[in-house]
């Protein structure tokens, strides 16, 4: 049995550094995964889903579950996992 966990893109972001912080969340809003890169790598955008190991994940802050929860849903609602967004 597999630990990995589906997490939906929920969040983007961009320092002055050019470095992109990729915001993955599950679709209860709880655990989020995020992932650093640098923008060159990103070329081709980020995949809508990914499966990371359950150990990944950390617990979002109470106040933004919600919104975790509802931006995570519209994800999986709108895009296959592999698709590029």
């Amino acid at each position: 049995m597999s630990d990995d966990v589906r997490v939906w893109l929920v969040g983007r972001d961009i320092d002055s550094r050019d470095l992109v912080t990729l915001t993955y969340a599950t679709e209860d809003g709880e655990r989020r995964y995020e992932r650093v890169m640098a923008l060159a790598v990103l070329d081709d955008g980020a995949k809508a889903a990914r499966e990371v190991e359950e150990s990944e994940l950390e617990a979002v802050p109470e106040d933004e579950v919600e919104r975790f929860a509802s931006q995570a849903q519209r994800t999986a609602a709108e895009h296959d996992p592999d698709e590029y967004l």
